[in-house]
């Protein structure tokens, strides 16, 4: 049976990359959040291929637990901007990514409809874990830039690091350093530490 498939689970060596293309099920269609399987871990929809993530750990779980902080106390201050955390989702270009965070302006979205978002986010971040480091982050990154995005961040969490990528270049950060502004982000420009401080 179709949804067997996404029921029963295969171990696969420890070698293998992440990630994984999926068969996408009966009736899928990728702007339709319903339509997707019910898997433990992440999907996302690139390039006409449905890619499965595994769930995070907790390395992962923790630093972008503090980035979502970070953005909301941000978002308190800042009330003409929204943030998206979990896998903010978003169509653009025909194919569905989730961000670990994300910013809109909130006059550029609309009203909500329990989809995906539709516009390209001012800022997107996303965090390295087990399965993907700096060099699968930095593919992410030239895609949310090619799509609009205005500026990208990329937690190392392992050597406590963000690199920030926007149309005109790069810069790495350190702990003890501030992330460059954004202009269109006001007030945005976090210590690096802060963004792992809940790590031992």
């Amino acid at each position: 049976m179709q949804g067997d498939l996404y029921e029963e689970t295969v171990p696969v060596p420890r070698a293998a990359r992440f990630p994984v293309e999926l068969r996408p099920p009966p009736g899928f269609r990728p702007e339709e959040p319903a339509t997707w399987p019910k898997v433990e871990g992440a999907l996302e929809y690139v390039g006409g291929r449905l890619l499965y993530m595994p769930p995070t750990g907790d390395i992962q779980q923790d630093v972008a637990g503090a980035v979502a902080g970070l953005l909301d106390r941000w978002v308190d201050e800042q009330p003409e901007f929204v943030f998206g955390a979990n896998g903010a989702g978003m169509v653009l270009g025909g194919d569905v990514r989730g961000a670990d965070a994300a910013v809109w302006r909130r006059d550029a979205l609309g009203p909500y409809t329990g989809g995906y978002r539709r516009v390209p986010p001012v800022l997107a971040v996303e965090v390295a874990g087990r399965e993907q480091g700096e060099p699968e982050l930095r593919e992410k990154a030239a895609w949310y830039l090619s799509r609009g995005v205005k500026v990208v961040w990329l937690v190392l969490s392992d050597t406590r690091e963000v690199v920030v990528l926007d149309t005109a270049g790069e810069s790495r950060h350190r702990a003890g350093q501030s992330l460059p502004p954004c202009p269109e982000l006001p007030g945005l420009a976090p210590e690096v530490g802060l963004l792992s401080r809940r790590l031992r």
